[in-house]
C-alpha cells in the first residue's frame, strides 16, 4: 500500500524536527512534501484545528499515494475568548513573525491580571491513508500568558506561554522535556500508536 514512507504534511524546519523526535522508532521513513515534491499549498479554511489537519492530511495523502500525518495547533487564551485559536499562525495579519504575534497578542492581554491570563496550547493530529481512512487524535498542555517573552528554545508562542509546574516558558525548556508535556508530544504519543496499528493491517 504505502512503500513505508510517512508524509509529514509541513516544510516548517521547527515542526519537521519536532515530529522526527517525538515518532522515533516508528516503522516509518518520515518524508516531507518538498523532499517528495509536492508544491500544493493548503488553505486552512477549517472552523477547527480538527478540520485543518483532517483536509491537510486527506489532500497530500490522496496527491501523495503515502501515509500522511498533518496537524493544526494553536493558542486558545481565555481572557480573549479562545482566541487566537484556529488563526493563531494568521494572528497578527499575514507575513508577519513569530515576534509579531507574540508582541500583538501582549498588546491585546495589556491591562489583563496574572490569575486571568490561563491558556491552554491544542494539537489536532489527522492521520490519513489513500484509502480515504482517517484518524484523529487530540492533545493539550495548559499554561498561562507571561507578561514578556522567556527562552530561545521552541517557536511560535512558546516563549510566552508560562507553564506554572515547571515554573519556565515553554521556549525555556530543553527540548527533549517540551517533548514531554507539550500539547503536540500528547497528541504525537497518541498518533503513534496510531501509525503501528496502520502499520500491522498493512497489506
Amino acid at each position: 500500500m504505502h512503500d513505508n514512507k510517512l508524509l509529514l504534511a509541513t516544510n516548517n524546519p521547527g515542526k519537521v524536527r519536532e515530529y522526527k523526535s517525538l515518532l522515533r522508532g516508528i516503522p516509518y521513513e518520515i518524508v516531507t512534501p518538498a523532499e517528495q515534491g509536492i508544491t500544493t499549498e493548503i488553505e486552512e479554511a477549517g472552523v477547527s484545528f480538527e478540520e485543518n489537519a483532517r483536509l491537510k492530511a486527506t489532500t497530500l495523502s490522496r496527491e501523495s499515494g503515502l501515509l500522511s500525518l498533518a496537524d493544526d495547533s494553536g493558542l486558545e487564551v481565555d481572557a480573549l475568548g479562545g482566541e487566537p485559536g484556529v488563526l493563531s499562525a494568521r494572528y497578527a495579519g499575514e507575513g508577519a513573525s513569530d515576534i509579531d504575534r507574540i508582541n500583538y497578542l501582549l498588546a491585546r492581554l495589556k491591562d489583563v491580571p496574572e490569575e486571568k491570563r490561563t491558556a491552554r496550547f491544542q494539537c489536532v493530529v489527522a492521520i490519513a491513508a489513500p484509502d480515504g481512512a482517517v484518524e484523529l487524535c487530540s492533545g493539550e498542555c495548559r499554561g498561562v500568558i507571561a507578561t514578556e517573552p522567556r527562552g530561545n528554545n521552541g517557536f511560535g508562542y512558546d516563549p510566552i506561554f508560562y507553564v506554572p509546574e515547571l515554573g519556565k516558558t515553554m521556549a525555556e525548556l530543553p527540548p527533549e522535556e517540551k517533548n514531554r508535556i507539550s500539547h503536540r508530544a500528547r497528541a504525537a504519543a497518541k498518533a503513534r500508536e496510531l501509525l503501528m496499528k496502520f502499520n500491522l493491517s498493512a497489506p
